[in-house]
């Protein structure tokens, strides 16, 4: 069975795992309303996707 034969360091490991980090979401804003979306989505506030209302939007109550 292998075994390491150096103990690997901070720095290695941290570079190793530099890509694990966590992406923020790529917000846009919505054509029709200005609301932020997530992008390819169905804006939940007017229920609108590429220029047609998709969805019905909630009333507000």
């Amino acid at each position: 069975m292998a075994v390491p034969k150096r103990r690997t360091s901070r720095a290695k490991r941290a570079q190793r795992r530099s890509h694990d980090k966590i992406k923020a979401v790529n917000l846009v804003p919505c054509p029709k309303c200005h609301e932020l979306k997530l992008a390819h989505r169905v804006c939940l506030n007017c229920g609108s996707y590429n220029g047609r209302v998709v969805i019905e939007a909630p009333k507000a109550e």
